[in-house]
């Protein structure tokens, strides 16, 4: 795999080429750019296909890879009135990230990627109502997907409870949790247990808001990263890092304590803030 993935990176330097099949326009500015990451592809290549640990090199493909996907996020967004090369720039975004998640499964199969670690994130907000209210409605875990929009199913039995979310690049993580802290109208803190995809543990605390202005909610979160800093780095730009699903989360965990429902966009749907799923965004319209 690794020797396919160096060959694919010579491969892709050749400026004129990516061009063309990305859709981008072939300006100075453009060829410049393009040129730039065709030498760091051939490096990639090089240093994958000469190396005899190419583990370095293949966390240096991810890392490329995220650069890539910003680059075509950006192309987009200036090609948006035009639909044929938005489409192409959209299918190049695919193909990227497939690889991505092909460059990412290639450097964790050597020596000398970067080990998996501990992270922390963390978020808040206030909303107007009363620490009571909020503490029973998070602590309802099975309507948590109602505005956690990641996760497909909260199941509860006999004080545990089984979580199915969605993964990067459309996968599917599960773990089972139990609650550690359990303080009524205060505080709810969990963690994983048992043989969990993604190990975690976090905390929710809600705290009534100066001047009677409601409750400030602060989620703190800490978790294994499956593929270390570059596995870090891409699942923030794909919209699946944590620390950005906690702040889409908490503000609509807000919209429906304050209104009754999840206030979404025609034009933006998920809410995502990632760079790449701005590539599904548009301009809001009318309905029919």
């Amino acid at each position: 795999m690794a020797k396919a993935l160096g060959l694919f990176s010579l491969g892709l330097g050749a400026p004129a080429a990516v061009i063309r099949v990305a859709g981008t326009e072939n300006t100075a500015a453009s060829r410049a750019v393009s040129r730039a990451l065709g030498a760091r592809e051939i490096a990639s290549g090089v240093g994958v296909l000469g190396s005899r640990l190419p583990g370095r090199w293949l966390w240096g493909r991810v890392a490329g890879d995220a650069i890539d996907l910003s680059v075509l996020a950006i192309a987009a967004l200036r090609h948006r009135d035009d639909p044929p090369r938005l489409l192409r720039q959209a299918i190049t975004a695919g193909v990227v990230t497939g690889v991505t998640v092909v460059d990412v499964v290639a450097a964790r199969r050597h020596a000398g990627g970067p080990s998996a670690g501990p992270t922390r994130a963390r978020s808040s907000t206030t909303v107007r109502r009363t620490p009571d209210d909020l503490y029973r409605a998070w602590h309802d875990f099975e309507e948590l997907p109602t505005f956690m929009y990641h996760l497909d199913s909260v199941r509860t039995s006999n004080g545990h409870s089984h979580w199915k979310a969605k993964g990067p690049a459309g996968g599917a993580v599960e773990w089972d949790a139990e609650i550690v802290e359990d303080r009524p109208g205060e505080l709810i803190g969990w963690r994983s247990v048992g043989d969990a995809d993604v190990r975690n543990a976090g905390t929710v605390r809600f705290v009534p808001a100066p001047g009677e202005r409601g409750t400030e909610v602060h989620v703190e979160l800490e978790y294994d990263v499956p593929a270390g800093a570059p596995g870090a780095a891409v699942a923030k730009l794909l919209g699946e890092e944590p620390g950005q699903q906690i702040a889409d989360d908490l503000r609509r965990f807000k919209q429906l304590m304050e209104t009754g429902e999840v206030v979404r966009s025609e034009g933006s749907p998920t809410g995502a803030r990632s760079a790449v799923h701005l590539l599904d965004q548009r301009p809001a319209r009318p309905l029919d």
